[in-house]
């Protein structure tokens, strides 16, 4: 393992050792959700149609400031595409205002842009957007402190399955980018969690044809959609939160509560 390689994963375990909010998952396992950042709007009009086809519904991770705008990832959201997804069902979440970096911007610009993402979306949506992960995954322990009484919970992108214990300040989330050659992993990470009865979170960005490096085909997206329900309930994110919030007896900052 190269000396970058090694401190990457000192910092980690750091991330995910202190500032926990701990919380028990009960008797609510298996359950999965599958979740969308930055709101292409090919994770509506495609991943969105796919999940509905099932009669589920996902968590789209929303930062305000790229409406209308086009990317890497394709054709971004527009205003009309957030009413249509509350109507659909579907939760809306929060992704800072500008999609920042807690790693690349000051801890106080970042709090205020988290806070007012997600003050926008609860506005839009008539309800809290109270859900949020961090832009690119990228976090630091001051994040997890300052956000921890402002957000139901915080997801990042550690791969990992919850069993047992949930740190709502880093949800654990497993990304789910390319074709079929990668239904294989998913199906494992299906299994472990019907095993263990936990939480399984997927994330992805553009659902497409030819996806972009952080997105999948509908192909894949279905396909993992089709295994995860014949072995796990499909639960948006809040809904989960709802569940096991009240579960919550465990003291914070202490241990890992995330494992495959």
């Amino acid at each position: 393992m190269s000396l970058r390689a090694a401190a990457g994963n000192v910092r980690r375990q750091l991330l995910c050792t202190f500032h926990q909010r701990r919380v028990s998952l009960g008797d609510v396992g298996p359950v999965i959700s599958f979740t969308f950042d930055d709101f292409p709007r090919t994770a509506m009009t495609a991943g969105g149609a796919i999940l509905e086809s099932f009669g589920l519904r996902g968590t789209y991770y929303v930062a305000m400031d790229l409406m209308n705008r086009s990317n890497e990832l394709g054709e971004h959201f527009r205003r009309s595409d957030l009413d249509e997804l509350i109507n659909r069902g579907h939760e809306l979440g929060s992704h800072t205002f500008h999609h920042l970096s807690a790693r690349s911007s000051d801890g106080l610009a970042f709090r205020n842009d988290a806070l007012r993402g997600r003050d926008e979306l609860s506005s839009i949506a008539g309800r809290s957007a109270q859900n949020f992960a961090y832009p690119f995954g990228e976090l630091r322990l001051a994040t997890k402190r300052c956000l921890e009484p402002e957000m139901s919970s915080c997801r990042g992108i550690f791969p990992g399955i919850h069993h047992g214990v949930v740190d709502l300040n880093l949800l654990r989330a497993n990304s789910l980018y390319g074709d079929m050659p990668q239904l294989a992993a998913a199906t494992n990470l299906i299994a472990h969690n019907r095993e263990g009865r936990g939480w399984l979170v997927f994330y992805t960005h553009d659902v497409c044809e030819h996806p972009s490096p952080y997105g999948c085909t509908s192909e894949l997206l279905q396909a993992v959609v089709l295994e995860a329900s014949r072995s796990a309930r499909i639960m948006t994110v809040s809904a989960v939160v709802d569940q096991i919030i009240p579960n919550s007896h465990l003291s914070p900052h202490r241990g890992a509560v995330c494992s495959l």
